[in-house]
Formats: structure tokens, sequence, C-alpha cells
């Protein structure tokens, strides 16, 4: 055996000997044999055998401009010359400085203070916790709870378990979590009301309105993913379902924490999906995106009110006592201000609905497969839904592994995508040109096709 295959083999048993995959049912994966990327050029990732596979869901919805953006990659260097770390409890650092400066510029008016993390659990963890605190030190101690959407995905922390409403992912931990009250998703291909969009006067926010009014009392904070939730399998909301959500908030005195970790930095067509619907959160949470997909970093922005509640001498004990080792990490922070940067001059979002649309017309013909229960897509985010019955949406059974199955069938044409459940989603970085996006559309068609016939 020459040396480079020996080299191979070795990767490969110590990935299947020493690596535990987020998410991924590792009985499985070890008999499937491992995918181990090796180096990446734009949309594309390659292997250690120098296969090249699309990118297709971004890298977990991280990847905006490509892979090796040459700005971005030059913007780390550079500050790995500087300083690769400095704690931020009690010290700052230009990077973090700046860019907190660009994202209250950026993001809907109203947000003044940024509190920086590492990732989209963390940045809810911390919104959820500025909430509760808020109230209490406001004298709501009897604001307590929160409020959130079925099918809601907001993280992996307790806390943001908590306010989740995946019972596959969440049902494990159910003796750990605290209490939360859930409203029906607006999941128009199944709705929980047995209605039909747009006859039903979008009646899940009515439902909403109505817990929302008996929970005023008790309720700290409602926290929903805007416009799409993308865990769930890539539920649409209809429009203007988010800015009755906002409504019914400033009703009843509740603060609104708009998750975008997965919609924020284009994925809907805007640069937030707050934006698409003039929506203002007392709270808002990002991450993924917002480094182009290069280092770990979130950030958690809140309005001057809330700021203000904290503040007051020390032994008041007002203090929001919080914080992670990696807190506003000047590497990151360099990243995410290229990224920043390349939404302007090559004028990402004005260039995207073209190609937004053009993706649309790539995927009307699935909607007419006979094993394809509904197509959603908002910007770049698209979940194609596969059932065994058309006429009655019945599902297939989780034996099956159907949605897994697709996507190994679309890796073996050239195309990585995960599934969730027998959703196959499609979130591919926003650079992808028209001829890609179709390319992506048809593979994943006959990986369907061929897997359900």
């Amino acid at each position: 055996m020459s040396k480079g295959a020996d080299r191979l083999t070795q990767l490969m048993s110590d990935d299947a000997r020493h690596i535990w995959h987020p998410f991924t049912q590792m009985q499985e994966y070890r008999q499937e044999g491992p995918v181990i990327i090796e180096r990446a050029e734009g949309i594309h990732l390659i292997d250690i055998h120098g296969r090249r596979y699309m990118d297709g869901v971004s890298s977990l919805w991280v990847n905006v401009h490509g892979h090796g953006k040459r700005e971005i990659d030059e913007a780390i260097k550079a500050q790995v010359d500087r300083v690769s770390h400095t704690t931020l409890l009690g010290l700052s650092n230009v990077p973090a400085i700046k860019l907190a400066r660009q994202l209250v510029e950026i993001t809907p008016a109203g947000l003044e203070k940024v509190f920086y993390s590492d990732n989209g659990s963390t940045a809810v963890e911390i919104a959820l916790k500025m909430a509760f605190q808020y109230h209490r030190h406001r004298g709501g101690t009897g604001k307590t709870r929160f409020i959130s959407l079925t099918h809601a995905y907001h993280g992996d922390t307790i806390g943001s378990v908590s306010v989740g409403g995946i019972s596959l992912f969440h049902k494990t931990f159910e003796p750990l979590l605290f209490d939360c009250t859930f409203a029906p998703a607006p999941y128009c291909y199944r709705c929980p009301l047995e209605a039909e969009y747009p006859g039903c006067g979008m009646a899940c926010a009515d439902a909403l309105e109505e817990i929302v009014r008996g929970a005023q009392e008790t309720a700290a904070a409602l926290i929903v993913e805007p416009l799409v939730q993308g865990a769930a399998g890539m539920l649409v909301a209809p429009e203007g379902y988010l800015a009755r959500v906002r409504e019914i908030c400033t009703r009843y005195n509740l603060l609104m924490i708009a998750d975008e970790v997965a919609t924020g930095f284009g994925r809907t067509g805007t640069l937030f999906a707050c934006e698409q619907e003039g929506v203002r959160p007392d709270l808002l949470c990002l991450a993924k995106g917002l480094t182009g997909g290069t280092l770990p970093l979130a950030a958690t922005l809140a309005t001057e009110i809330i700021y203000d509640a904290f503040l007051g001498a020390y032994e008041a004990f007002k203090t929001f006592f919080h914080g992670h080792t990696y807190t506003g990490n000047p590497l990151a922070c360099a990243a995410a201000l290229a990224n920043l940067s390349l939404f302007d001059p090559l004028e990402v979002l004005s260039g995207l609905s073209g190609r937004i649309r053009h993706f649309s017309r790539a995927l009307a013909p699935l909607r007419d497969d006979p094993k394809v229960g509904d197509v959603r897509q908002k910007g770049f985010m698209v979940g194609i839904e596969l059932v065994r019955n058309k006429a009655t949406k019945e599902p297939y059974p989780p034996a099956e592994r159907i949605g897994h199955r697709v996507i190994l069938g679309a890796r073996e044409r050239g195309l990585l995508i995960r599934p969730l459940g027998d959703v196959i989603v499609l979130m591919p970085p926003l650079c992808t040109e028209r001829d890609d996006l179709s390319r992506m559309v048809a593979i994943t068609a006959k990986a369907i096709r061929e897997v359900t016939a």
C-alpha cells in the first residue's frame, strides 16, 4: 500500500474510532463510510480522494460567499498578526467594537447593544436570560415563562431546548427543562388547526394571540424564527404572520425575541428576515452566516431599554452574570467585518432576486412528483417534503429512511445535502450561480425519483 493510500485509510479508521458526530446515528454512519473533506473552492467541497461535491446546504447554513473567500481569509490572517484572542470580560478589542457598531447600523432600528457569544444556541440562551432578568429588575417577578411555537428549534443548550418544539430532538431531555407555553406553528401544509390558507384568515395567529392573552401576566417573552422555521423542515410562515407576532407582543407587553440564526445574512432574500415585514424585535439572535462560514461567532442584540435595566451600583447585583471564554474573539470579529463588507460592493442582495426566481422555476416541476407533498421556499431556503401518499399526505415510516437515502443518492452525483426527516433541504451559498442552482435541483429530483420509485 502506498504512503498516500495508507494515510487515507488511517484517516477513515481514526474518524470511525474517535469522532462522535452530531445529529448522526453512529452505528449507521460507520457502516456507510465517511466523506472526509480536505479542502474547498467556491461552492465546492473536495474530499481526501479528490472528489468534488457542490455544497448544497452551505456547510450547515453558514457559508455565504463561497469557500476560500479571499477577503475574509486575508482579514483573519491580518488579525493573527495583531492579536488572536483577548478576553472581553472587563476589556475590549478593536474588531469587536467595530463589528458591534456595524451590527447596530444594519439590524432593525432600536437594537443598540451587542452581547457576543459563539453559536446560535448560546445567542438564544443569552436572550432568554436577558428577558427573564430584565423583568425581575423592573419588578415583574411573576414574568418567568416563555412562549414559543410548536416545531420550533432554537438550539441545543438547556434553555434553548426548553423553548424548542421538536419532540424528536427534545423529548429525551424533558425532565431537565423549564416549562414553556407553545402556540401552533404556521405549518400550512399540515395545519394543526385543520384550516386552509388563505381562507383561514391566519387562524394560527389568532390562536397565538389567545395564548398570549391568557399568559400575559406570567410570560416574559415570545421567541420566534422570523419567516421560516428552519429545522422544522423549512416551514414558511404566511405573509403578514411575523408582523402580527410583533403586534401581539406589543399589545400584551411581551418582549419579542427574533431568532435569526438561520434566516439572517441574506438567506430569505433580505439581509434579515425581519426587514420583510418591518418588524423591530426587542432581542435579536445572530450566528451561522455572521462570519461567512469561517469561524464561530454569535451576537445577541438588545434595545437600550433592556440594557438600561441592568445598570446600577455593583452591590445592587444587577449585572448580567453571563459570559463565554471566547466572547468577542478578535479573529472571528475580523472575519465577520470582512464578510459584511462583501454584501455591499458585490451587490449580493440586489443580485439575489433574479437567482431566487430562477431557483423557484427550477423547483416548480418537483411539485408534480407523486412523492413530493410540498415544496417550500423563502429566498435561498428550500424544503421538499416527501410523502408516501400525496392525496392523504401520509408520511413514510421512519424505518424506511427515505430522506437519508435521497441524500446518499445525491452524494453519488456530486451534491452534499442533509435531510430533516423526510424533508430534503437545499440552502446553497448566496453566490451560487443559476446553472449550479439548476444542477442542484436536477440532482435532487433524480435522487428522489430513484429512491421513491
